[in-house]
C-alpha cells in the first residue's frame, strides 16, 4: 500500500512540477511576442506585403502599412464588434491596391443605427484613397460560440477568406488591416480601436503548479512517514509484549 501511495505521489509531483516548468516555457515565449508586437506597433509604416510574402505573413502581424488604391464600397461587409463605444460592427471593405492584389480593411466601428452605408455616406470614400493601418491576420470560422453564418449575412468574426468567397472577390490577401485614427469624413467608420494587450499570466500559473508539487510532495512524505512510524511503534509494542509472555 505505502509503495502504491508513493508511486500515486510521485506521479503527481512530477506531473505539477512539468506542468509548471511548461509554464515557464510559455512565459518566456510570451514575453518575446510581447516584445516583437511593441516593437512593430513603434516602427513607422511599410508597403503592405504583396502575394510574393504571403507564405510568411504570421512574421508581419502587427506591423504598420501602407498602401494606395481605391475602396469596393459596394461589397463592403459588417462584422459584430464590440468597442469601448459600444456594441455595433466592424465595416470591413476590400481595397483594390495600385500594386494590383486586394485586402479586406477594416475601416472601423458603427453604431447599429450606422449600418446602412446611406447614413455615412460621407465616409464612403470614392476615388483614389490611402490606407495606413495595422496589419491583422485572418480570424477564421466565427467568434466564441458563435459560427459565421455567410448566407445570413452574420459574421463574428474577421474571416478573410470566407469574406472573400461571400463577396466574390476572388483572390484576397491572407490578412486584413486595421485602418489608422485617421477622421473619415462625416466621423463614421471610427478608426484605431485596435486593442493590442495579450494576457500574461504564466508566471501565476507556474507558481500555482509548483506550490500544487511542492505539496503533494510533502503530503506524501508526511502520509509515508507518519506510517512507517506508526509501524515502528507497533512492532516495538509486539516485541515488548513477545518477551513480557515469556
Amino acid at each position: 500500500m505505502l509503495v502504491l501511495l508513493g508511486l500515486l505521489g510521485l506521479a503527481a509531483t512530477a506531473g505539477f512540477g512539468g506542468l509548471g516548468i511548461w509554464q515557464v516555457g510559455r512565459l518566456g515565449w510570451k514575453l518575446a511576442l510581447i516584445e516583437r508586437v511593441e516593437s512593430r506597433i513603434h516602427a513607422p509604416p511599410v508597403a503592405a506585403p504583396g502575394p510574393e510574402r504571403w507564405a510568411t505573413i504570421a512574421t508581419d502581424e502587427y506591423r504598420w502599412v501602407k498602401l494606395n488604391g481605391h475602396f469596393l464600397n459596394e461589397r463592403e461587409t459588417l462584422v459584430q464588434a464590440v468597442t469601448e463605444h459600444g456594441g455595433g460592427s466592424w465595416v470591413m471593405t476590400p481595397f483594390q491596391s495600385d500594386l494590383g492584389f486586394t485586402v479586406l480593411v477594416n475601416r472601423g466601428f458603427v453604431p447599429p443605427e450606422r449600418r446602412d452605408p446611406a447614413s455615412r455616406s460621407a465616409g464612403q470614400a470614392e476615388g483614389d484613397a490611402a490606407v495606413t493601418g495595422l496589419l491583422r491576420l485572418s480570424e477564421p470560422k466565427g467568434g466564441f460560440l458563435r459560427e459565421n453564418d455567410p448566407a445570413a449575412g452574420r459574421w463574428y468574426s474577421r474571416d478573410v477568406e470566407a469574406i472573400a468567397v461571400a463577396r466574390s472577390l476572388g483572390t484576397v490577401a491572407p490578412y486584413f488591416i486595421d485602418a489608422d485614427a485617421t477622421p473619415n469624413p462625416g466621423g463614421f467608420p471610427i478608426g484605431g480601436l485596435t486593442v493590442v494587450r495579450f494576457s500574461n499570466n504564466h508566471l501565476a500559473y507556474a507558481l500555482t503548479w509548483f506550490a500544487l508539487a511542492l505539496m503533494v510532495a510533502g503530503a506524501t512524505i508526511r502520509v509515508i512517514g507518519g506510517e512507517l512510524l506508526r509501524r515502528r511503534g507497533r512492532g516495538g509494542a509486539d516485541m515488548r509484549l513477545t518477551a513480557a509472555a515469556r
